[in-house]
């Protein structure tokens, strides 16, 4: 069986996270998007692991279930050089004995979310070994947390410790993950980090295993592709859409060229801000091939539906007319993920018009036009004039050119240099 899997959230006692991040809003929600398992993210967290608990039949170790949505034990935490992990437990007994081993070396362990841990990568690494815990890099491209943020290689984050998995992150996908020869071995996971149950943020992108039972040890023999079990797709975010995608200033999020951010000493020519090397840049640093591994699956880039109805719409995403529109698609082709995935166009724009019907297709077909994200700034989506005018029998016939979006700096004098 086909199941899709966003393994990667944040729960209400996350710093920056919405109160409505509860265990029943993340069963209705995921019901919605088409999920069939959600991992339930801070589970290191006393309180959300009663919660979880209170809302959720145990199906077998590491797994739960509320209104037919299975939850996975996840969690994500932060070591002494502030580089974040993921963590999937094989069940609340491990949970709970890493909760203890971790107290010594955390202040916030019973209180946040995502505990910070005064521990190298690889010490974590051997303790959720030790305990038969699977772990591997959160995002691991993003500037800020993120193993390449702080290293230029898997192993000197966490030397001869073994990881599982590698997690993409919103600003990349495996295309561009596969540049690094090291990686070929390892499983992608896509996965939403979600603040907010809202189906533009959970599930935005999720992973799609073929597996037999919706379960920890299924999901466990997927990743370390055993026993026929494989991840078949990832899907997420066009990773120009990521708010690091592209180097940018962290103030006004004007976007440089390596090369020119370099020369200007990473200060924004046009507002003095920061800038942030971004994605895009920091996996071309350090891409040793062009080789890609033969079993690794495809990626399909997704945008949020509710994004799409509201670019064409013209209203933001959480208003009621694009909330209507949603649950009117929703009601007709059961998901959001049915709807962006395989509903046909005719059907889609017999039910709500060719307008949002062909913002669809472009989306199938990448002929949206996409202005990148950088510095902290999500990317945007905007429908192309020549795709608003097109009928729909005739788009098969239109061509997409993507623009510049690079700003151009100021050839810098010798004596600007000799200042900084």
């Amino acid at each position: 069986m086909l199941i899709d899997a966003d393994l990667h959230i944040h729960s209400r006692y996350s710093k920056a996270v919405s109160k409505l991040m509860t265990i029943p809003m993340l069963a209705e929600n995921a019901k919605f998007k088409g999920l069939h398992i959600v991992g339930t993210g801070d589970i290191l967290n006393p309180q959300w692991e009663e919660e979880l608990l209170k809302y959720t039949q145990r199906v077998e170790d590491g797994t739960y279930e509320r209104k037919g949505i299975r939850f996975l034990l996840t969690a994500e935490v932060e070591d002494a050089k502030r580089v974040h992990h993921v963590l999937i437990f094989p069940s609340i007994d491990a949970v709970r004995e890493m909760r203890e081993r971790l107290k010594r070396y955390s202040s916030d362990i019973e209180s946040e979310g995502r505990p910070h841990l005064s521990l190298t990568g690889a010490e974590i690494a051997d303790l959720a070994n030790e305990l038969d815990v699977l772990i591997g890099p959160a995002h691991a491209f993003t500037p800020w947390t993120a193993l390449y943020k702080e290293y230029d290689s898997l192993k000197e984050c966490y030397g001869s410790a073994k990881i599982h998995f590698l997690e993409l992150g919103l600003s990349a996908d495996s295309q561009m993950a596969d540049k690094i020869k090291a990686h070929h071995r390892l499983t992608y996971l896509s996965n939403s980090d979600a603040h907010s149950p809202h189906p533009h943020r959970l599930g935005r992108e999720f992973n799609r295993f073929e597996i037999q039972e919706a379960t920890f040890e299924e999901v466990k023999k997927a990743i370390l592709k055993r026993s026929g079990r494989k991840a078949i797709l990832n899907a997420g975010l066009n990773p120009r859409l990521g708010k690091y995608h592209l180097t940018a200033c962290t103030r006004c999020y004007t976007k440089y060229k390596l090369e020119d951010a370099q020369r200007l000493g990473w200060r924004c020519e046009r507002c003095g801000g920061i800038i942030k090397k971004g994605v895009h840049d920091r996996i071309l640093e350090l891409a040793d091939t062009n080789e890609r591994p033969k079993d690794r699956p495809p990626y399909l880039h997704l945008a949020p539906l509710a994004e799409i109805i509201s670019m064409v719409i013209g209203k933001g995403v959480e208003t009621k007319s694009v909330k209507a529109i949603w649950e009117r698609l929703l009601r007709e082709f059961g998901s959001e993920i049915n709807v962006l995935v395989d509903a046909p166009i005719e059907a889609i724009a017999k039910i709500i018009g060719e307008d949002i019907a062909k913002a669809i297709w472009a989306f199938r077909n990448e002929k949206l036009i996409v202005i990148p994200g950088g510095g902290g700034k999500y990317g945007e989506i905007k429908l192309p004039e020549e795709i608003k005018k097109a009928k729909l029998e005739d788009l098969e016939s239109i061509e997409v050119e993507s623009k510049e979006v690079y700003y151009k700096p100021k050839q810098a004098s010798i004596l600007s240099f000799l200042k900084r």
